[in-house]
């Protein structure tokens, strides 16, 4: 697989280069560029991206002699020294600039400037549609005119046969997308050729072609592609739709096949005979399975590696000589092949405030094309996410589904973000997406996972009431839901002998009212009435409170879900608004 290429952020003043530096530290595939201005066309041959930090319009002037071709162009972002602005200024769709810009403004919290037409109204480039879905452009496209209708508001015709829909969740409300023919211009989503029409087309084909292959041995590469090519014309399928090549094990080592396969990036899947012979096929061949042991090869292993039920194109031989001969047919797959590896990105948000939300959850935030989650969790990290990502919510009581939606879509070449508050492994989703990872079976490397930390109610709590948190300290759910409250009883009796300052969550909703007074009465058992507790409700938002009590007159009925309980233990003390644990240092 090609490497991408790398960002290079160059950054020829004092100022600069200390933001650049502060930069590379939350983008992982950027790079400082370190050699003078003069030798700038060599960074533009071999980066993806470049990152100036610099006047725009000395940015223009460098780059000038150097723009050639938007399709091959790198992108072009400017930052100011003081960070407040990120400029896409070249190559923003295929490019990847207005992407990169929305990415770096999340990450310093700057503004992002996006001038082209699609960033100003949040719709996705048709150029760039598929890409994160593996789709792969058709040669007979009118991307300019097309993306000019689309620019201007002009309906666009959309035919969608296969492939993943979730593009359009990303839309506006206000969109030029119709499922009409009474329109300027065409979007064809399929792995056919498009039918013939006068309205000007953009093409998109998701990779659902599986192609069933018998040979000869020693079959020349480019006869085989050459027939492919022929037998998918022949019946109206499109090239850029195929998605891997399967054929008998026996050919597992022929040159020419494996060769076509590398040349296309497409997988290659082997069956044996005993299987191929069990898949019932419209065109069987006694003498092939005289030769080889199964009546079919070419339908039969299109079926089986694309898990269709009928072909989309029966088998045709062909034959050149000097060549070789070979057999070619293919079946279409529901579902599409993607080759990119697809991510889980298990973030947590902190609690609540975007300034507290770490660096590394940003970046991977901004890396995501799809952003799952609770409603609530959603709204508060809002401002971060870009037009163009899809973004599915919700409700609190669906967290398994949640997590199996996140997988699935990671399976399918994804980059999906699942947003916990506070840290995503600390009563957040990264367990749960985990479990069921193994449960389905997850080998531990495909879907990659990341976790992100963020910063936990405890100690967004423990910040703002001073340091309760310096000793030995555990956290205890009072919710029931998921565990028996028999076993909560037994923790909080073992966290009130041992002395540990105890955090409380989810501590009281609608319907569960007395755990609290349960567990107030468990730590009092053991613990002077005058114990200091902090109650503090969503900590670092806009609705933030606070307050100080001590257990014997801890008000119950103020106490929700919002709510983290921060309970002393022997130690603690409180001194004006601040409640200190002490960790046990001498003092002379």
């Amino acid at each position: 697989m090609t490497q991408p290429k790398p960002v290079y952020l160059i950054a020829p003043t004092t100022a600069g280069r200390k933001l650049a530096q502060a930069l590379q530290a939350l983008l992982p595939e950027a790079m400082l560029w370190k050699r003078p201005l003069g030798e700038l066309e060599s960074a533009w041959r071999e980066a993806g991206q470049l990152v100036f930090v610099l006047a725009v319009g000395a940015v223009v002037r460098l780059i000038a002699p150097l723009l050639a071709d938007k399709r091959t162009d790198p992108g072009v972002v400017v930052i100011d020294e003081a960070g407040r602005f990120a400029v896409s200024v070249s190559a923003g769709h295929i490019g990847g600039a207005d992407a990169l810009a929305e990415r770096i403004a999340a990450l310093l919290s700057a503004t992002a400037v996006l001038t082209g037409a699609g960033g100003r109204h949040g719709l996705p480039p048709v150029d760039l549609l598929g890409k994160a879905y593996g789709w792969q452009a058709g040669e007979a496209s009118d991307w300019n005119r097309v993306a000019a209708l689309v620019a201007a508001g002009e309906p666009v015709q959309v035919v969608q046969e296969c492939g993943l829909d979730l593009w359009r969740a990303a839309l506006p409300e206000s969109h030029p997308f119709v499922d009409t023919a009474a329109a300027a211009g065409r979007l064809w989503i399929s792995h056919r050729l498009p039918t013939a029409g006068t309205l000007p087309t953009v093409c998109w084909h998701p990779r659902v072609i599986w192609l069933g292959v018998g040979c000869e041995r020693g079959i020349a590469a480019d006869f085989l592609e050459q027939s492919i090519r022929q037998a998918l014309a022949g019946a109206g399928l499109a090239f850029e739709a195929v998605a891997g090549i399967a054929s008998l094990d026996i050919k597992a080592d022929e040159a020419g096949l494996l060769a076509v396969a590398e040349r296309h990036g497409w997988p290659v899947r082997f069956f044996d005979a005993a299987t191929l012979a069990r898949c019932p096929v419209p065109n069987p061949s006694q003498a092939v399975a005289d030769c080889v042991g199964t009546p079919s090869v070419a339908e039969a292993a299109a079926l089986l590696a694309g898990e269709a039920l009928q072909l989309a194109a029966p088998k045709r031989v062909f034959k050149a000589a000097g060549a070789g001969a070979c057999t070619v047919a293919a079946a279409v797959a529901i579902q599409e092949f993607n080759p990119a590896p697809g991510r889980l990105l298990l973030i947590g948000s902190g609690p609540g405030a975007l300034d507290q939300i770490t660096p590394a959850a940003r970046a991977a935030l901004g890396a995501a094309q799809v952003v799952i989650g609770y409603q609530l969790y959603i709204d508060l990290i809002r401002p971060l996410l870009a037009p163009t990502q899809i973004v599915e919510t919700s409700p609190i009581t669906q967290e398994v589904a949640r997590a199996e939606r996140a997988i699935a879509l990671a399976r399918r070449g994804l980059a999906v973000a699942v947003i916990s508050s506070g840290d995503a492994g600390i009563y957040g989703m990264a367990g749960l997406v985990f479990e069921r990872l193994a449960r389905g079976g997850w080998n531990g490397q495909a879907p990659a996972v990341d976790v992100l930390p963020g910063i936990t109610a405890l100690q967004a709590a423990a910040a703002r009431v001073g340091a309760p948190l310096m000793h030995d300290f555990c956290a205890i759910s009072l919710s029931d839901l998921l565990t028996p409250w028999q076993t909560i009883c037994t923790r909080l009796e073992a966290a009130a002998r041992a002395d540990f300052v105890v955090a409380l969550y989810n501590p009281r909703s609608a319907s569960r009212t007395q755990q609290i007074a349960q567990a107030r009465e468990i730590l009092l058992a053991h613990r002077d009435p005058a114990t200091p507790v902090a109650l503090v409700r969503c900590a670092y938002r806009p609705d933030e409170q606070v307050s100080l009590h001590t257990l014997a007159d801890l008000p119950l009925e103020s106490v929700d879900m919002l709510t983290t309980v921060l309970i002393g233990n022997r130690a603690t003390f409180r001194r004006g608004d601040r409640l200190i644990t002490p960790r046990g240092y001498p003092h002379p």
